[in-house]
């Protein structure tokens, strides 16, 4: 059957055997294909309208595997919220395989809500569709918008009814295609249990999988740690500039690849709010908005932490001095990109001393303004050349604003670029369309009471964020004012 023609190439279940569990999925009464995105099973070099079908629905619930998957679990500890887990791994989901796609890049199959695993601790290792499709909507989003992401495959329901904390709700699985699973958690896991030899062999399997070009290098280990920051680094700038707030920030919920992965507590900012929380269990704002970038830089430490024997075996005191060059190293790179970024959202082509501190002035004087994040930056463009009518209506008390932007118009008008080529460039990175946490919910509401149009309309929104569309004007507002405080919750 076409179906068994995955070509899969599982190099983590051949090199690395002892860092995880052969599982299956768990056999479920029907499984059936919600959403199938035939683009990415096409880019993946796979049989798209094979699996498109009651027979893929059964692979990417866990039910069945196909010919030349090696179904696993994988194992990684992890800080949560701060307190450090020895063993977490995968307690509901499963590495099906991997395949070299089309551009010839390896990526993983990764099958999420599949059943119980050793990993569970006592959970049931289920997913119910809200949150199955919630990570849909959520990846495909920031995909198109540019973020480096964990994608969707697939969503399947599994015809089980799932009980949670507001009664059964239908069962269904997330099949998600990433770089790597690899985490920072798969490095805590066995530098906590002082395995040194499996942390250098994992070490080893990272760099030839992600950093190529240091194998053999002397300090590789080291490299290894600065091309982690850069990445990280470089991910959540992105997430500041399109106002994405993670909500789960956990040492297991970094990747080495450098892309987001596991969107459960998370949202996007409608009202700019540097302390905005989405995550119902944090209750101190340790992974609000404005500390990601701080986060990070945590977690990054606590790799740097497993890595130490490995930069200089010899000399803890130089390995510690190496490795804390690297981790302080992490907010001139941060701050690189995101000034980077904000360049290009304010359209400026050039650097000036002064472009820092007008990009912070712009935050500032959003803040307590009742702004919308997204749609102040989209209007930029046309105040930026004289029409700030529409950037003024979202200020409670535009004062602020207006002495920034005398500065702004300044600064623009300083640029060599014909203005209207720098402003549809703005209008390029600037989206009109994003995953509105109010829309988000309707359409997840609606489709776990049987009804898939709102999420597909949301869908169609969200494909091409960038363009003004007549009939998508609902799509690009703020929540009613009835919406009230959003809260997202973890492990559903």
């Amino acid at each position: 059957m076409a179906i068994a023609a995955f070509e899969f190439d599982n190099s983590y279940a051949r090199e690395l055997e002892g860092f995880y569990v052969p599982w299956k999925g768990a056999e479920v009464p029907e499984p059936k294909m919600i959403r199938f995105n035939r683009p990415l099973a096409e880019e993946l070099g796979l049989d798209a309208d094979a699996l498109d079908s009651q027979a893929g629905a059964a692979i990417f619930a866990g039910h069945t595997a196909p010919a030349g998957a090696t179904p696993l679990a994988m194992a990684y500890a992890g800080h949560q919220f701060g307190g450090f887990s020895p063993q977490l791994g995968d307690g509901r989901a499963l590495l099906l395989g991997e395949v070299i796609d089309r551009s010839g890049t390896r990526r993983d199959i990764h099958l999420k809500g599949s059943g119980r695993t050793p990993f569970s601790r006592g959970g049931d290792g289920k997913a119910v569709l809200g949150p199955v499709l919630r990570e849909y909507i959520i990846g495909e989003a920031m995909h198109v918008l540019g973020v480096p992401t964990t994608r969707a495959l697939a969503a399947v329901t599994t015809g089980e009814e799932i009980m949670r904390q507001n009664g059964p709700e239908p069962g269904a699985v997330l099949a998600r295609v990433a770089s790597s699973h690899l985490r920072v958690g798969t490095f805590q896991f066995f530098a906590a249990r002082g395995e040194t030899d499996r942390l250098r062999q994992l070490a080893d399997y990272a760099i030839a999988r992600h950093c190529p070009e240091l194998q053999g290098q002397p300090d590789r280990y080291l490299g290894l740690l600065r091309q982690v920051r850069d990445r990280q680094a470089a991910l959540v700038a992105q997430w500041m500039l399109v106002g994405f707030v993670h909500g789960v920030m956990n040492t297991d919920n970094m990747t080495i690849s450098g892309e987001t992965i596991d969107y459960g507590p998370c949202a996007f900012v409608d009202e700019y709010d540097p302390a905005a929380v989405f995550s119902s269990i944090d209750q101190h704002g340790r992974y609000a908005y404005r500390n990601q970038p701080m986060i990070a830089q945590w977690n990054l430490a606590r790799l740097a932490e497993t890595l130490l024997d490995l930069i200089n075996p010899d000399d803890r005191e130089d390995a510690v001095r190496q490795a804390s060059d690297a981790i302080n190293g992490f907010q001139e790179v941060y701050e690189r990109e995101w000034l980077s970024g904000m360049r290009r959202k304010l359209g400026l082509d050039r650097a000036e001393e002064g472009d820092l501190e007008l990009a912070t002035g712009l935050l500032a004087s959003m803040e307590g303004q009742g702004v919308d994040f997204t749609r102040l930056f989209r209007a930029l463009g046309d105040a930026a050349t004289g029409e700030a009518g529409a950037a003024l209506a979202l200020f409670d008390d535009s004062t602020a604003f207006d002495a920034w932007l005398t500065r702004y118009q300044a600064r623009f008008a300083r640029e060599f670029g014909a203005a209207e080529d720098r402003v549809a460039g703005m209008n390029r990175v600037n989206p009109v369309y994003i995953p509105r946490n109010h829309l988000v919910e309707a359409a997840l509401d609606a489709a776990t009471a049987g009804d898939l149009a709102p999420f597909e309309r949301l869908m169609q929104a969200l494909a091409d964020p960038f363009s003004v569309r007549v009939g998508f004007d609902v799509y690009a507002l703020g929540a009613p004012g009835d919406f009230g405080p959003y809260t997202t919750y973890c492990g559903t």
